[in-house]
């Protein structure tokens, strides 16, 4: 009889304890707004390693070419990177665009840090920027605004200015990065017989805006990201998938390394140092990038026997 009653207090125990768990994990998900929103946990984005690369020796590069590319955010393929886009206080729980996963590492609001490099100088990575330096770009400059009197002279109280607020001008919209510029090198290895390319840097490129805030036709461009250090965070950042397959967890590195975007030409290296803006204009422009582009695919065809 004991032991009938000692095998039911025990059952009763393990039920007990059993329940009370359940109710722990539920009370967890319905904390995480994350969760929530998910019939199931996403974590492989978080957990996975980066796509590991083969390495190169110089003595296995036969062929070798800088291209720089034009990513346009207007097209359709390209969209992941360009949305979502925030406005006040809509945000979206699981993802950001491509350029607000990679200003929040570079400004410390990110779990990962990198580094920025000044876009007016130069594309080579020489000039690094600081994580205020390009908040300055984004947010504007801080301006005093004094209180005037009705006949437009600044107040004073006790000799000095009175401060009503603090504003920022000349800043950007987020919503006006419309373009990215890619650097990327093309190369022939011999060890693995391939055509092979590696992405060195991004460069996000926004509408230029005057100081009254309109369009001034011309282009802006903030900064560039070392692409190699940019992985760590871009493997991390889901982005949106256009085969509506939620289940199939795809970021902004899957879009990158398996090429799943549209660009165009913009420069190769060449003696002038120009891109091809400065001697060929609209579909002449265009004819020349494709002409590059198969220049690329003749040169791996050449190097096979048959």
């Amino acid at each position: 009889m004991k032991k009938i009653i000692l095998i039911s207090l025990s059952c009763f125990l393990v039920q007990l304890s059993f329940g009370q768990d359940i109710l722990n994990s539920f009370k967890e998900e319905t904390d995480d707004p994350e969760r929530m929103n998910n019939v199931y946990h996403k974590e492989h984005h978080n957990t996975r390693e980066n796509v590991a690369l083969e390495p190169i020796r110089e003595a296995d590069v036969m062929w070798s070419r800088r291209i720089w590319r034009e990513i346009d955010l207007r097209q359709k393929i390209n969209h992941p990177l360009y949305y979502p886009q925030e406005t006040g206080s809509i945000k979206t729980i699981d993802r950001d665009n491509l350029f607000k996963a990679l200003y929040n590492a570079a400004t410390g609001n990110g779990e990962i840090s990198i580094r920025a490099f000044n876009a007016e100088v130069d594309d080579e990575f020489q000039n690094e920027m600081t994580p205020t330096e390009l908040m300055t770009i984004i947010l504007g400059t801080e301006y005093k605004v004094y209180h005037k009197n009705r006949w437009g002279e600044d107040s004073l109280k006790d000799g000095n200015k009175i401060l009503m607020k603090i504003e920022r001008r000349n800043g950007l919209h987020q919503a006006d990065i419309k373009t990215w510029q890619v650097r990327e090198q093309w190369f022939f290895d011999k060890q693995r017989s391939v055509m092979d390319v590696r992405i060195i840097g991004l460069c996000p490129v926004a509408a230029a805006r005057d100081e009254n805030g309109s369009l001034t036709g011309g282009d802006r461009p903030i900064c560039w990201f070392y692409f190699p250090e940019c992985r760590k965070v871009l493997k991390n950042s889901l982005a949106f998938n256009l085969v509506k397959n939620a289940a199939e967890n795809k970021t902004f590195e899957d879009i990158f390394m398996k090429r799943m975007f549209s660009s165009t030409i913009i420069k190769e290296e060449n003696v002038y140092d120009r891109e091809i803006s400065d001697y060929m204009v609209g579909l002449d422009a265009l004819l020349e990038a494709e002409k590059i582009k198969t220049e690329i695919f003749n040169i791996e065809h050449d190097l096979w026997e048959y």
